[in-house]
């Protein structure tokens, strides 16, 4: 009897927890149900279809992610209870769709807002509601971006834009056509081989290089310029005005060669903008006024192309047709290309974003062209653009001043409908490595209301896309030597011959993430935070009792913050940061920081073994499938992303659980991952701030664990820059109420086995409370758990430590030998490589 009682018991119990089961899976069920109708409501508005994609969640809200509602075709259960955001979401676009007058309720601003609006980017903006038009500012678009503006300023250029607009005032009716010829321009030319061997030509043509430049990639721009440098040729670079520290260097390049020069002037260029296009008509205009500059082609590149074959080869084609200009145009449907790219629509560039505000007609009487916004154009036609006095120029001109991704279009449109359309080649000379399934995820929107597409990194594998070209073509993109270099290593042995074997710093790349002359601004609180922790662990290393013979001679204490740091790349794969810092005694020493490994994949056979890898961070690239990030460096205001890789196998589902330092279970999801998928990924929109210290993720199949990883997120030592205070404990404290999302998960924490949390938890409500010195030892000792010191050098021979080698001399050191970059003096050929 004792016994059947006791079986009775159990029964009893095992009921009651099935039945708690039960219910944690419908409320998961609903979630999904209703996130999804969040979803379908968030998007920007742009007249082109939802892609699919085989790389996110169904239901994933990553910034990072495409206007496409699916991608894999995969289920992400769990989220947010989302149905009252939805239903404001939906009520907000409803009453937005209203012509109203500017003056309007706050709670009406609120609703146009949201990110449910037409056109509305990253959410709402600070905004100055006193602000009055000079008239009724009519359209949903319109009223959308002057309330999103977060300047007085631009919501003024807005309103004067759309009042003139709105009076007809603005753009043109009818433009000229000189072009005598009828119907659309398509001329191509074939590539002959016979002519790379031809006698070179009597009178070689000189090319002028306009580098449009962005970013830190100083080596790969070296690189770049280096491939394509002879004496003969001349180099015109623009440097994007937020990028201050390449354009230091660039200036330092252009002192060394008398063809090399830096625009005095730089600009804020966004993509799609209107200021790529003034950009581009201010370096023309410079370059036609230099007159010890004789060059008579234009052709511009970023940073991220490559020649694929030689100056010579590209002088011998050019001279051959040396009144021919080179642009891609869209192909034949300009109906659908005018859609697609909004031409049709009007837009303005203000603090630093592309704003839509509303529809408009294109001008009678021309043929509108575009395509590829990389061009090669003669001296003549440049010419032409700079100085005409032409109405057709003038009036495309301004027409353009208002449009989205004009450089797109411009040059093509003007042409095509000039005297000189005969000479319009339908080529831009170049291969893009297109793939829109990952390269159009409107990646842009936080800058541009529109979604756009953009080029996928070239890869080894993709290589072989350059030997199908039947069409000449000279230049490649993109190449991104932070994601791929071995790409660029084929190339070069293509175009220079192989290496020789022994060559330090063939496989080595080094990216500038920080440099001082940027001051503090180039930092964030916890690259700050991390960057200092890197410093106080190396030098902390000098001074180890294994090294005690040489202790009094290598202490060292920081002199002010880092110098800088460079991302660490050998044979494509991510080795750490470099960390320059100036010591007392005077001394700069720099400290290789290693990451860590912290993936655990448990055997399994069947479905379950398709899991190849597990990643948490943040700054996840789906078009690349990286982690901008390197390594994670996380802090307690970060929303980390969790990807999964698979191989392709049958149809699996997994779950995906997060548990924060005290064992709370921050989230629970399932995701069905197909039998094509490559990568899985879904940020969970956890409350916070995150708790510091070490989390978990774990990837179960049935409950059974298949991989899991562990991250840091950091305790912050600086907030806004300033050491932290009394006032900031907060930050440390977790979530509000201690809990993630609005659902609970703290049910299965006997499924996972944890422990109990009242202690650790304690533990951790006195660590949050840490300032100071302490503070500094809770970062250093959370950071050595994930990054080891691999590496200390010092930047010249050190007398008070004999035994640190001088950096140069080092294999990893950012001093090391780098022939790839590093630019000496002109060849007898002309050449530097």
């Amino acid at each position: 009897m004792a016994s059947t009682a006791r079986v009775l018991k159990l029964g009893r119990r095992y009921k009651y927890l099935a039945a708690a089961a039960l219910v944690l899976l419908l409320i998961q069920g609903l979630v999904v149900w209703s996130f999804s109708g969040l979803e379908e409501d968030g998007e920007i508005n742009a007249p082109q279809k939802r892609s699919r994609s085989p790389d996110k969640a169904e239901h994933s809200k990553d910034p990072d992610s495409s206007t496409g509602r699916r991608s894999w075709r995969s289920r992400v259960k769990g989220g947010r209870a989302g149905s009252e955001v939805a239903r404001v979401t939906k009520e907000a676009n409803t009453k937005s769709k209203l012509s109203t007058r500017i003056h309007v309720p706050q709670e009406t601003w609120a609703n146009l807002t949201r990110d449910g609006d037409t056109g509305s980017v990253e959410g709402p903006h600070p905004t100055d509601h006193g602000f009055t038009p000079k008239c009724e500012i009519k359209g949903k678009d319109a009223l959308s971006a002057l309330t999103r503006a977060p300047s007085r300023k631009c919501q003024q250029e807005i309103a004067d834009v759309v009042c003139l607009h709105q009076q007809g005032k603005l753009m043109p009716k009818r433009l000229p056509r000189y072009c005598q010829i009828t119907g659309k321009l398509m001329s191509g030319l074939q590539w002959e081989e016979s002519d790379i061997g031809a006698p070179p030509p009597e009178k070689p043509l000189r090319v002028l290089y306009m580098l449009v430049v962005h970013g830190r990639a100083v080596r790969q721009l070296k690189r770049l310029i280096k491939a394509i440098y002879h004496k003969d040729h001349f180099y015109y670079i623009h440097v994007d005005k937020r990028s201050n520290y390449l354009q230091s260097e660039m200036v330092q390049v252009a002192e060394r060669y008398t063809n090399i020069r830096v625009t005095s002037w730089r600009m804020d260029t966004i993509w799609g903008g209107a200021s790529l296009l003034t950009m581009y008509l201010r370096s023309m205009k410079d370059l036609l006024e230099m007159t010890d500059w004789s060059w008579d082609f234009f052709i511009n590149l970023s940073a991220t192309d490559y020649p694929i074959r030689t100056n010579q080869e590209l002088v011998y084609f050019l001279s051959k047709y040396r009144d021919k200009n080179f642009l891609k145009s869209h192909g034949r449907d300009n109906v659908r290309f005018i859609k697609k790219q909004g031409l049709d629509r009007l837009f303005h560039e203000c603090d630093s974003h592309m704003w839509r505000l509303g529809e408009r007609q294109i001008p009678e009487g021309i043929v509108l062209d575009g395509g590829s916004d990389w061009f090669a154009l003669t001296r003549t036609f440049v010419n032409y653009v700079t100085y005409t006095k032409d109405v057709l120029v003038s009036e495309l001109r301004h027409f353009y001043k208002y449009t989205l991704l004009p450089a797109e279009s411009f040059f093509h449109t003007v042409l095509e409908n000039s005297k000189d359309c005969d000479t319009l080649v339908d080529n831009n000379l170049r291969v893009t490595n297109w793939n829109r399934k990952l390269g159009c995820r409107c990646q842009y929107k936080h800058i541009v209301d529109w979604c756009g597409c953009s080029p996928n990194d070239f890869k080894p594998q993709d290589i072989v896309r350059l030997q199908q070209v039947t069409r000449p073509t000279f230049f490649a993109r993109k190449f991104e030597s932070s994601v791929n270099q071995e790409a660029l290593d084929i190339l070069d042995a293509h175009l220079f011959g192989e290496p020789e074997p022994g060559i330090p710093g063939l496989k080595a790349y080094w990216e500038n993430s920080y440099h001082n002359m940027e001051g503090l601004k180039g930092l964030t609180d916890v690259t700050l935070t991390a960057y200092t922790s890197f410093t106080r662990l190396s030098l902390r290393k000098l001074q180890t009792p294994e090294q005690e013979n040489r202790k009094s001679a290598c202490s060292f204490s920081a002199d002010g913050f880092p110098s800088s740091v460079e991302l660490y790349f050998y044979d494509d794969r991510f080795q750490g940061y470099l960390v320059t810092q100036k010591v007392h005694p005077s001394a700069t020493l720099e400290f290789w920081m290693m990451p860590r490994g912290s993936l655990r994949i448990v055997d399994q056979v069947g479905a379950a073994s398709r899991i190849q890898s597990l990643e948490v961070g943040t700054e996840w690239d789906l078009k690349e499938r990286i982690f901008r990030n390197f390594r994670g460096l996380i802090g307690p205001m970060d929303e980390p992303v969790a990807v999964q890789k698979w191989s392709h196998g049958v149809n699996v589902t997994v779950t995906v659980v997060w548990i924060d330092p005290t064992y709370i279970i921050a989230a629970s999801y399932d995701i069905a991952v197909d039998t094509e998928a490559d990568f899985t990924q879904y940020k969970p929109p956890l409350s916070r701030p995150l708790r510091p210290g070490v989390w978990h993720v774990r990837l179960l199949h049935f409950w059974e664990l298949l991989a899991e990883v562990k991250f840091l997120v950091m305790p912050l030592t600086f907030r806004n820059k300033e050491p932290l205070q009394k006032g900031d404990k907060s930050l440390h404290a977790g979530p509000p109420r201690g809990q993630y999302m609005e659902q609970n998960f703290q049910a299965l924490s006997g499924i996972l086995d944890l422990p109990p949390r009242a202690e650790i938890e304690q533990e951790a409500d006195k660590r949050s409370e840490l300032m100071g010195k302490d503070l500094e030892k809770w970062a250093d000792n959370s950071l050595s758990g994930f990054w080891s010191v691999g590496g200390i050098c010092t930047k010249t021979a050190s007398v008070l430590c004999p035994s640190l080698p001088v950096c140069s001399d080092t294999y990893w050191s950012s001093l090391s030998p780098d022939p790839k970059s590093d630019m000496g003096s002109i060849r007898p050929d002309g050449r530097l490589r």
